[in-house]
């Protein structure tokens, strides 16, 4: 069986419904994430494909949408699709005061 994007429509149409319902994201629109979402999964795709021997996953990610392809018993992976975390109000912390020493 041949992995593609078409794969996995349906995860990919869940995901947009919950991001327009329940994702407050000031980086992407409704649209954008369409976008970005059929893009991680092309990257997801090539990377399950492309894996190593002994690994079982595909993974592709940004700053917001997490994509996974876990290899199973049947032909078709599974696919999970994560939105994280992320503020851009987030502040870095201060540097420790043992890291500026060092730094000097």
């Amino acid at each position: 069986m041949s992995v593609t994007i078409e794969t996995f429509a349906s995860e990919i149409s869940e995901a947009l419904k919950a991001f327009d319902k329940y994702i407050v994201c000031l980086d992407k629109t409704p649209e954008d994430c369409e976008v970005s979402l059929n893009s991680l999964m092309e990257k997801a795709i090539k990377a399950y494909a492309n894996r190593g021997p002994n690994l079982r996953h595909g993974i592709a990610l940004d700053k917001q949408v997490t994509i996974v392809l876990s290899q199973t018993d049947a032909d078709r992976p599974l696919c999970g699709i994560y939105f994280n975390l992320h503020t851009p109000y987030h502040r870095k912390q201060p540097a420790r005061k043992e890291e500026l020493e060092e730094e000097l």
